[in-house]
């Protein structure tokens, strides 16, 4: 069993305080002196040399000692073993005739020799020879070792001792290489787990403690602990993976009230579907879920099950997540099921949802969601436009811009869009287009010119923040991670886009802007909105002063009513964005109002529409299926342990005297490791994901898919491809000719002269 942390730390503090081993100095004495740590014997007969290690007193086994269990035994000699240099093993059991342990071997790593397995080659005559890599052996038969028996009291007595060796001892440098020396403990545990929550690996994570603790022998563990520690957690997770899911999802929702989540599952108990929000996805939901976007992404876990995030925007006009999910398909059903369980946990349907092409999404959503507008992503279609005309129309200047004016236009009305674009068509003979005839019938979905007067309209047109949401979660997931992985690396994603919010609120409340007139109304508006959405407000502003010079009746409506101003805008900025435009501040202006018309203030863009405040009855999903008070009180000391470090590093005497009490705790968590010793990897993996055993009933991980984001395995290359992959190959020469592009087999050397070889009847 691998001494804790804290029983190294022992070992070398008493290394230290040893006068045999170390020098006034407290550093080890060079090569020349190894003697002093151990004493040599040389065998007159045969020549041979023994060591026999000197090590404190304290830590020698001595004959008639007394151990509570084997496991504290095994304790006390592997920090023996440790001092002296040599790694430690258990070996013979002998039992008694009820099956008892009475007797128990504790021996040096290196008793014993390396014994060669045999291999069965088979037949003599055809086998190859089979070469093995020759590894070494660190056995040298090594007679170090010592005997325990159980006492009819039901403690081990050591009734024999061998000390010397017949080898050398380890290095106090390389002390670190020894097993006993390294183990994943709690603390280290917690550090990979930390940081595989925000996508970095266990090597990385190594490194990183190399840093943090001065140097490798330091980490008290190697680079493959910390990867085999991953591996081994993933292992246990294994096919309970699904489960565990779900487990610990219920479990969240019944410790959090404001917590949603819902599963689908096939015949074959395969998860097939799962979705999540939470209280404060709902929150923000009820002020930003007039108008939303999801796009299914890829490549997020091992399963390739499809992550499907739903996309606002928020008051600070960034991305705000109100859900996700994971289906096992892209299907119409697929899609329906979820939009059902977002209407369910929301209460609501959006009044604009905005998609891709996708046919599967779009009959989903006319199903489910009958009151909402679906709107089409134009900047796919805009792309797949410069494909379906040709490279000759998508190089033509003339056709381009005159197609982004009526395409991108949200200031024109519909009729002048029919008339312009049958004006395109004309001109550059594209009335039999088919691809363009069928985008033109789709046009209620996709172009401005049909939205000009909708709420919020020109909020979201394309579905690059769902494009951004999704990079933003590829950089906290990876393709090889498991559903429990991926909910801490979705939870890690949700707080750093909680945090910046929570940032961008506190810069609105304590950064104020520096304002660019004396306007009474550009003060009042600084007051009012956040401050990204303010500055927009300031350029419309300054446009009004500078740029508009006269009143435009035709462009503007005003009037004045008894319950407040009346004024819209042929543009309809507001309309499209909430936000006024120049031409009413300009009026505003000019009939000099003195107070921001609230009729006009859009809640969403307001500083103060999120209330203040976290959820604190929310918990993470890696909390739950372990000791959560035990990760709380650990943080809380190293939060405490950092504090006093950093008051106390200006004076090197009171940051001695700290560092000597923690210290002066070491003997007593020794004896508390011995009485109560630490629980097994598999006893800490049982916590950490929960005992979960296999039944009937339990649900399946699923089975990997090939989603429509994969491509196709096999397509037709070109003559040109295939040339230029040919031409980039080393070509092997053939053995006949020495010719290129073919091989002995078909050399038409060979041909030849086999045909000549023939006609002369050899």
């Amino acid at each position: 069993m691998p001494l804790s942390k804290r029983e190294k730390t022992s070992v070398h503090r008493q290394l230290l305080e040893s006068p045999e081993i170390f020098n006034s100095n407290g550093q080890a004495m060079g090569t020349e002196n190894n003697i002093s740590k151990w004493e040599e014997r040389v065998c007159i007969n045969s020549g041979r040399k023994f060591y026999k290690p000197k090590v404190s007193g304290s830590l020698t086994p001595a004959v008639g000692m007394l151990f509570k269990s084997f496991d504290e035994a095994f304790a006390f000699y592997q920090r023996y073993a440790l001092a002296a240099g040599f790694p430690a093993r258990k070996n013979t059991s002998w039992k008694n005739v009820g099956g008892l342990v009475k007797i128990r071997y504790i021996v040096c790593s290196k008793e014993g020799f390396h014994v060669p397995k045999a291999i069965d080659s088979g037949s003599v005559e055809n086998s190859k020879k089979i070469v093995r890599r020759n590894r070494g052996s660190k056995r040298v038969g090594c007679n170090a070792h010592v005997k325990l028996i159980l006492e009819d009291n039901n403690m081990f007595k050591l009734y024999f001792f061998e000390q010397e060796h017949n080898h050398i001892f380890v290095e106090d440098e390389d002390i670190h290489f020894l097993p006993a020396a390294r183990s994943i403990d709690y603390v280290k545990e917690s550090f990979i787990s930390g940081l595989s929550a925000i996508n970095i690996g266990p090597v990385k994570a190594f490194n990183i403690m190399k840093t943090i603790y001065g140097g490798f022998g330091e980490v008290g563990a190697s680079k493959v602990d910390c990867k085999n520690y991953r591996r081994d957690l993933n292992l246990y997770i294994g096919e309970y993976d699904a489960e565990m899911v779900v487990r610990r999802l219920i479990r969240k929702k019944e410790c959090c009230p404001g917590f949603t989540c819902d599963y689908v599952i096939g015949e074959d108990r395969r998860l097939r579907g799962l979705f999540w929000d939470d209280e404060e996805s709902k929150k923000n939901y009820t002020v930003f879920g007039d108008i939303f976007g999801f796009d299914a992404t890829y490549k997020s876990n091992k399963y390739d099950l499809v992550f499907v995030p739903f996309t606002g925007i928020d008051n600070h006009f960034r991305n705000v997540t109100f859900g996700g999910a994971l289906l096992g398909s892209e299907t119409a059903d697929s899609y329906r099921w979820l939009l059902r369980c977002f209407v369910n946990a929301f209460g609501s349907e959006p009044k604009v949802v905005v998609t891709d092409q996708d046919a599967a999404m779009k009959r989903a959503i006319k199903d489910v969601l009958p009151r909402s507008r679906h709107r089409l992503c134009m900047w796919h279609i805009w792309e797949k436009l410069k494909k379906k005309v040709g490279p000759v129309l998508s190089a033509n200047t003339d056709f381009n811009t005159r197609m982004t004016r009526v395409v991108w236009n949200d200031t024109i009305i519909p009729e002048d869009f029919e008339t312009e674009w049958h004006s395109i068509m004309s001109t550059f003979g594209l009335e039999n287009h088919e691809w363009l005839k069928d985008m033109y019938d789709l046009r209620f979905d996709w172009i401005p010119a049909y939205y000009h007067g909708e709420d919020l309209a020109g909020l979201m047109r394309t579905t690059s923040r769902c494009e951004s949401e999704n990079y933003f979660f590829g950089q906290i997931c990876n393709p090889r991670c498991t559903l429990v992985e991926f909910f801490t690396h979705f939870e890690t994603a949700m707080d750093i886009q909680r945090h910046e919010h929570r940032r961008n609120d506190h810069d609105t409340r304590y950064i104020e802007c520096k304002p660019w007139s004396d306007f009474v109304l550009e003060k009042q508006a600084s007051e009012i909105y956040t401050q990204t959405i303010f500055k927009d407000i300031q350029i419309e502003i300054d446009a009004a002063i500078t740029k508009c010079m006269s009143k435009s009746v035709d462009t503007v409506q005003y009037n004045k009513e008894e319950d407040g101003l009346s004024i819209n805008c042929s543009c309809k900025r507001f309309e499209q964005f909430g936000i006024l435009c120049r031409h009413i501040f300009y009026v505003l202006r000019y009939e000099d109002i003195s107070e921001f018309p609230r009729r006009y203030v859009h809640r969403r863009w307001t500083r103060d529409v999120v209330s203040m405040g976290s959820n604190h009855s929310n918990i993470r999903f890696d909390e739950i299926g372990r000791n959560s008070e035990i990760d709380k009180v650990y943080r809380g000391i190293v939060l405490a342990n950092e504090y006093v470090v950093n008051r106390l590093v200006g004076d090197l005497d009171e940051l001695c005297r700290y560092r000597d009490h923690i210290k002066s705790y070491i003997d007593k968590a020794d004896e508390v490791m011995v009485a109560a010793p630490p629980p097994t990897r598999k006893e800490r993996f049982a916590d950490i994901g929960g005992n979960i055993e296999k039944s009937d009933s339990m649900i399946r991980v699923p089975i990997k898919i090939r989603t429509k984001g994969c491509g196709v395995q096999k397509r037709i290359k070109s003559n040109r491809e295939i040339a230029i992959q040919k031409s980039s190959k080393i070509q092997k020469s053939c053995r006949i000719c020495g010719g290129k592009g073919h091989n002995s087999r078909t050399c038409k050397d060979k041909v030849s002269s086999n045909a000549i070889g023939s006609s002369n009847g050899v």
